[in-house]
């Protein structure tokens, strides 16, 4: 199969009550495409000052490939510097937060698999 860029579906939400929205480029479209083993694989892009609300994982668990920009990553409470070629692990039981603290989007991979 190959799904070409103008068939891809791209949402756009606010995410675990975070500020404004964030783009969501679909690369797995559905769980069967991930063999149910999770479910979400994107292409992530959150504009300046935009974040990703802190919260909580249960059941799964969430890693996040950035690929260009500058944001600050809650990682349990811990806040980080993260950017191109950096990437973060949120394990099942564990809290994370992402804001993009750059003048340009950050973009990213995250991909959320079952435990």
């Amino acid at each position: 199969m190959i799904r070409k860029k103008a068939d891809q579906v791209i949402e756009s939400k606010c995410i675990r009550g975070g500020i404004g929205e964030v783009e969501m480029h679909k690369i797995a479209q559905n769980d069967a495409e991930l063999y149910n083993k999770g479910r979400l694989f994107n292409r992530m892009v959150i504009a300046p000052g935009n974040t990703i609300g802190e919260h909580k994982h249960e059941g799964d668990n969430e890693i996040f490939y950035f690929l260009s920009g500058a944001g600050e990553y809650n990682d349990n409470g811990t806040i980080v510097q993260v950017g191109p070629g950096d990437t973060t692990v949120c394990n099942d039981g564990e809290m994370h937060g992402l804001k993009n603290t750059g003048d340009v989007p950050l973009e990213f991979i995250a991909l959320i698999l079952y435990s």
